[in-house]
């Protein structure tokens, strides 16, 4: 029986607002380059209104990821919450016209305002994240329709989510229905901040509720702290079947039930580095969730992040099938 979904994320919904600012701009302000760090709202307003020629798009990690499997043409859904404000209704409105339902509405009432991260982006093409999370880490098991959850072929979970009970009790009620109703679930690790405050939670979770985990280096080698890539990740694959490894200008390596595969990428410098981890897990999904082996999902991986470090932005400019054929995947 077909489900009504190839793949549901749930996550933070996030507008991302982005500028180009200088180094001299980020050690005035006091912003730590290359990192994603979490600010108040009063924070948050103040480097908002520094930003100049601020360009704003539906952003949040898994929200990413489910744009690039859009543009794919997977059947798509996205659960996750904004306030119903000017930028949340201008987030809900584009994730449907990137052709992933949005299933819950935007929330009424005196509610905290819809989440934002102010992105700059310096000259050499690093992103420094600064997050104020909103309504968006409101996130609780009550946001997650069941229907939605149990017709998902996969459910992909951001971690940044694990940093509220009830965003971690959203996510094992995601996870625990999909499965239930014969799906995989699975997580992108986020951030190695994410594990070191759960890491606990973080290895109960992979070992006991996941299918399949995603993450950098820095992120993989946090769960464990071997301080050897090699041991970590032995040590990811001996707790989860599918773990995938990406090591930016190193390639990616993919480890399933016990079997290997090192996937090289060719070294470029980004126009922007942002989505580029985002949309390697679109292109990775594309192909778990269309069967295809895992060399091949890995290298749609790395197309789809090669496409959006091509240029400013988190999501895809260009056609990913198109790019697919060409590289002689599909």
């Amino acid at each position: 029986m077909t489900k009504k979904y190839q793949v549901v994320g749930i996550g933070n919904a996030v507008v991302d607002v982005i500028a180009r600012a200088e180094d001299t701009f980020l050690d005035l302000m006091g912003i730590q380059k290359g990192i994603m760090q979490l600010v108040e709202r009063e924070r948050g307003e103040t480097l908002y209104a520094a930003m100049k020629e601020r360009v704003q798009t539906p952003g949040g990690s898994v929200a990413n990821t489910l744009a690039g499997l859009g543009n794919l043409g997977l059947r798509t859904a996205f659960i996750g919450r904004v306030h119903d404000d000017a930028l949340g209704r201008f987030y809900a409105e584009a994730m449907e016209k990137d052709g992933t339902d949005f299933v819950n509405p935007p929330v009424p009432g005196g509610e905290l305002p819809t989440s934002r991260s102010m992105i700059f982006v310096s000259p050499d093409g690093e992103r420094s994240m600064n997050t104020y999370l909103g309504i968006s880490a409101e996130l609780g098991p009550e946001d997650v329709s069941e229907d939605v959850a149990a017709e998902a072929e996969v459910v992909f979970l951001e971690g940044y989510l694990f940093d509220k009970d009830k965003g971690k009790d959203a996510f094992i009620r995601t996870a625990r229905t999909c499965r239930a109703a014969g799906g995989k679930a699975g997580i992108a690790i986020s951030d190695p901040f994410c594990v070191e405050r759960h890491r606990e939670d973080f290895l109960n979770l992979i070992e006991n509720e996941m299918d399949y985990v995603i993450g950098n280096e820095a992120e993989i080698m946090s769960l464990y702290q071997n301080n050897d890539l090699e041991a970590d990740l032995a040590a990811v694959a001996a707790i989860c079947p599918l773990v995938v490894c990406t090591r930016s200008g190193d390639g990616v390596s993919i480890i399933r039930d016990g079997t290997r595969c090192d996937i090289p990428v060719e070294k470029v410098v980004p126009v922007d580095a942002t989505g580029a981890g985002d949309q390697f897990a679109a292109g990775f999904l594309y192909g778990l969730a269309t069967g295809c082996d895992m060399e091949t999902a890995g290298r749609m991986g790395c197309v789809a992040a090669a496409e959006v470090i091509s240029h400013i932005g988190p999501r895809p400019e260009a056609d990913l099938q198109d790019l697919f054929k060409a590289a002689g995947l599909v």
